[in-house]
């Protein structure tokens, strides 16, 4: 059986506030990236609930936070629909995630 293998770094300043994230995969090269902000969320199998990890470098702009959210949404309803086949589920992610860009740019408007 082949095992594969993701490591994250995380740097904290004084406060235990992330300044850096960085992370390597064995299926991703030699090479260290980079990230501004991790979401990670695990489903206990004996606890039947979900684990959840949320940081980000105290760096990230609140834009690009609303932006990576909705990101995540999206690619979540991409999985739901290849792991379930929940058309319905899978849409109704998509017409949220929609909604939140409108809304997004929509501030991004009114801020110039």
């Amino acid at each position: 059986m082949k095992k594969s293998e993701i490591n994250f770094s995380i740097a904290l300043d004084d406060q235990k506030v992330p300044e850096a994230i960085s992370w390597q995969a064995t299926d991703a090269g030699p090479n260290i990236h980079f990230a501004k902000a991790i979401n990670i969320a695990l489903w206990d199998r004996d606890e039947r609930g979900t684990m959840k990890i949320d940081l980000w470098t105290k760096d990230m702009p609140v834009d690009e936070m609303k932006r990576f959210y909705v990101d995540t949404m999206g690619a979540m309803a991409e999985s739901l629909q290849t792991a379930t086949s929940d058309d319905k589920m899978a849409r109704r992610i998509r017409e949220v995630c929609r909604e939140l860009m409108d809304h997004i740019e929509e501030e991004e408007r009114k801020a110039k």
